[in-house]
């Protein structure tokens, strides 16, 4: 059952079986992480939730907890239709370059082909946080540049009750919204 909640004009929250979703944490791993998952085209929350189950049943992460999917208007980009957005919060044992090399690889398995800087796409997924490392490289930089200014981050993310784990101490999500 889907049930929608409109925010504003430009944004609405969508709630399904599995977002928001939430665990206690039974077993322990290393890291945690916070996934921001994206798409625009064909039936984005459907292919979230196929995405849900293709995480649970991974041996190289676990899902912790979920946020309700945000429908927001594009950004960069803005030709095209509105994406689909939530936050999905793993513990992994994989390094941050081998968790890139993971979430790429589940990318095209779910049929995502890069076009061109912020166009389309069936699914995007992205390294919000992963811990309290900060690295800037070519490739990965974390946390994510520009989180702080996304809707698509920021509204989900009040959502996610573990959210304290990658605020700077004394640093509060109110302030930053």
């Amino acid at each position: 059952m889907v049930k929608r909640k409109i925010l504003n004009v430009k944004n609405t929250l969508i709630f399904t079986s599995y977002f928001p979703y939430n665990t206690a944490s039974k077993q322990k791993r290393n890291n945690k992480v916070l996934l921001g998952i994206g798409g625009n085209i064909g039936d984005v929350v459907r292919r979230f939730e196929h995405l849900f189950w293709y995480f649970k049943r991974s041996s190289f992460l676990r899902i912790i907890e979920t946020a309700p999917i945000l429908k927001n208007p594009p950004f960069g980009y803005t030709e095209q239709g509105d994406f689909y957005n939530s936050l999905i919060l793993v513990e992994t044992s994989l390094s941050p370059w081998a968790l890139l090399r993971y979430v790429l690889r589940v990318e095209k398995v779910f049929g995502r082909k890069r076009l061109f800087k912020d166009g389309p796409r069936t699914l995007d997924i992205d390294i919000i946080f992963y811990e309290n490392v900060k690295m800037e490289t070519k490739n990965l930089t974390l946390p994510h540049p520009g989180w702080k200014e996304r809707e698509s981050v920021l509204i989900p993310l009040k959502y996610i009750s573990h959210k304290s784990i990658f605020l700077a101490k004394g640093e509060a999500l109110q302030k930053i919204i």
